[in-house]
Parts: C-alpha cells; sequence; structure tokens
C-alpha cells in the first residue's frame, strides 16, 4: 500500500510540472483533466522554439527581469536535474565569491542565486518537464482536493487483501501572470 501511495504522488507531481497539459473539463466519454502547473503560467520567455537551447544565466536574469517588472515576488528557480550542472557553473564566471569554510569538503551546487532582482531558492526536480524551467512564488499555488483520497477493501482472494484507492487533486494558481516559465530548453 505504501509503494502504491507514492507512486500516485510521484503521478501527481508529474501531473503538475512534467507535462504541458491543457485543462479538459471531461465529458460522460472523456475524463476530466486538470491543469498542468506550466501551462498554468501565462508569461513565457522562450529560449527557442526548436528545445536545444540550453539555460543560461542571461535567460534567468531577463525572466527575473520581467517578473519584477510584472510585479511579482518570485523567489524559487524551478529546474530539472540536468540544468543543475548549468546553474552550478554561473558560479565560475570570474569576479564571483563562494563562500568555503576550511575543511575537506568540495561544494559544487548552488541552493540561493542572488540576482539584482531578487533571491531564487534552486530547486531540483525529477519530474519537470525538459524542455522547461520555472521562475515562481510557491505561495501563489494552492492545492487542491476535489474528492480525498479514499481506500476500499475490495472482495478477498486468497489469503491477500486488494484495496482500491482513489482521490481526485488539483493545482489553482491565483495569478497566472505572476510566475515565469522558460521555455525551448534542451
Amino acid at each position: 500500500m505504501a509503494k502504491a501511495l507514492k507512486e500516485i504522488k510521484r503521478d501527481y507531481e508529474h501531473a503538475l510540472v512534467g507535462l504541458d497539459q491543457a485543462a479538459v473539463a471531461g465529458s460522460s466519454s472523456a475524463a476530466r483533466k486538470m491543469q498542468s502547473v506550466i501551462n498554468q503560467i501565462t508569461t513565457d520567455l522562450d529560449a527557442g522554439a526548436a528545445a536545444t537551447n540550453p539555460l543560461t544565466e542571461a535567460k534567468l536574469l531577463t525572466a527575473g527581469q520581467t517578473a519584477y517588472t510584472n510585479g511579482s515576488d518570485v523567489d524559487t528557480l524551478m529546474i530539472k536535474t540536468a540544468d543543475a550542472q548549468i546553474v552550478a557553473g554561473f558560479s565560475a564566471a570570474s569576479g564571483r565569491n563562494r563562500e568555503i569554510a576550511q575543511g575537506k569538503t568540495l561544494v559544487n551546487a548552488i541552493d540561493l542565486y542572488v540576482s539584482p532582482y531578487g533571491e531564487y531558492r534552486v530547486v531540483l526536480n525529477r519530474q519537470m518537464k525538459s524542455t522547461h524551467a520555472l521562475l515562481i512564488d510557491p505561495s501563489m499555488f494552492k492545492l487542491c482536493s476535489l474528492r480525498p483520497f479514499t481506500r476500499t477493501l475490495l472482495a478477498k482472494s486468497g489469503d491477500s487483501d486488494k484495496h482500491h484507492v482513489v482521490g481526485e487533486m488539483s493545482v489553482k494558481h491565483s495569478n497566472f501572470g505572476d510566475s515565469i516559465k522558460i521555455s525551448g530548453l534542451s
């Protein structure tokens, strides 16, 4: 049961940020679908339509400037795991300092990126759509439970118990223009 619930959690996270999915109202022959976070963000910085352009610091600064100009208070940069190395490489630019305490530990990660437009927590997401990076204010998103998850014991089959788990979740973005998506990434 624990494995099945973890799988549902991963699937839900993938539906939130791993898909570019439009909302579907549903009908008698088609299931309804929630609109993904990526699709709820209307401010888009296109890094390249062919999805062959890497994330760059210049693109991140442009996204930060756009968010700041729009009046947004974004504080989280959500990236896919492959972009973690690119963001860690931002620190290699000339004239930048890292505070490293004396010890035998080598640190090659950026947890906080400070730009002229604000500070951004860098968050890796395994489920993140590979062509996007998000600059968001998490307080603008609310997880909605349309039907709480419940489990029902099904008919007994031998010595094992079978359960049916069902629930409906969605996400609500309070201001579609508040966050920025950088799309077209490789």
